[in-house]
């Protein structure tokens, strides 16, 4: 690492618990500036990865141009190499939706993130009330996309404290017209006390179960071409759902609410020719083949 000064204590005990590639290996992190992306981003240099560290400003509020500069002095640092990225999200809706696939194709489809156990449970808590299935319980996969899912933001804060660092507090987070937010500041905290126990671990370990169940599906059906509606529809609906929600994921980024996925099987079974999903994209079909389509351009 560039930085000659010592590293925080908690460092190699913090890296024992994450799931880095083989030093050496060159490695995209989206970085935004926040703590458990900084974090992610100073282990993964101390775990001597060839880091570019990516921060892409959706000029969604004022002064987010600036966040960058936190992010490249932190490359600086710890010898990472860094870019800056802007794209642009026009107003309207799905907000959220377009500014996540927009940020996605910036930073590409194998960057890591610094996602820790309590997104993983708010992640568990937003599916749930989605109307998921398995494949949406099982939220995010730990690995390299995901290197310290096993570690508390409590830690990524304390690392970033240590170690004197600048950290972006983006103020959009504790905004309540955003459901992850209200399930974040409410839904958790009450849930803990009522169970009297911290829940985020326990959420964690219901993603690990239900993943377990999603890989038996996705061995079972990996033959299964997800835009052949005919082979489809000889499939039990629970298995069809579970490779269209698969293929969705895959495709749109982003996973299915169980009313967005009865819309794309109804374009399955010829009840429709299309169907409308999030960040104006929609499923449409030609010749018994569905695609994606999308973003549709508002008028």
């Amino acid at each position: 690492m560039a930085d000659d000064r010592p590293l925080a204590s908690s460092v190699d005990r913090l890296l024992d618990r994450c799931r880095f590639p083989s030093s050496g290996t060159e490695v995209v992190a989206a970085v935004s500036g926040g703590a458990d992306s900084l974090a992610m981003l100073v282990l993964a240099r101390a775990a001597d990865l060839a880091v570019t560290a990516i921060h892409v400003d959706h000029g969604l509020r004022p002064g987010s141009a600036d966040e960058a500069e936190v992010v490249a002095a932190a490359a600086r640092r710890f010898g990472a190499d860094f870019r800056a990225e802007r794209v642009l999200v026009p107003p309207g809706s799905d907000l959220e939706q377009r500014a996540r696939i927009a940020r996605w194709a910036a930073i590409g489809p194998t960057a890591m993130t610094g996602h820790t156990a309590d997104d993983q449970a708010e992640t568990v808590l937003i599916n749930l009330v989605r109307g998921t299935g398995p494949a949406g319980l099982a939220g995010m996969a730990p690995g390299a996309r995901h290197p310290i899912l096993d570690l508390r933001r409590a830690e990524t804060m304390a690392l970033c404290d240590e170690l004197g660092l600048d950290v972006v507090v983006d103020s959009s987070n504790s905004d309540p017209r955003f459901v992850r937010n209200r399930i974040r500041a409410e839904v958790l905290p009450l849930l803990s006390d009522i169970s009297n126990r911290d829940v985020v671990p326990l959420l964690a370990r219901t993603a690990d179960h239900a993943r377990s169940e999603r890989d038996d599906l996705d061995r079972l059906t990996v033959s299964v071409d997800p835009t052949d509606t005919r082979a489809l529809q000889q499939l039990p609906v629970s298995l069809a759902n579970h490779v269209l929600r698969r293929w969705l994921v895959d495709e749109h980024g982003h996973p299915p609410s169980s009313a967005e996925l009865a819309r794309v099987m109804a374009v399955v079974r010829h009840e429709v020719v299309a169907c409308e999903l999030p960040g104006r994209r929609r499923v449409a079909r030609t010749d018994g083949q569905l695609r994606i389509e999308g973003p549709v351009q508002e008028e």
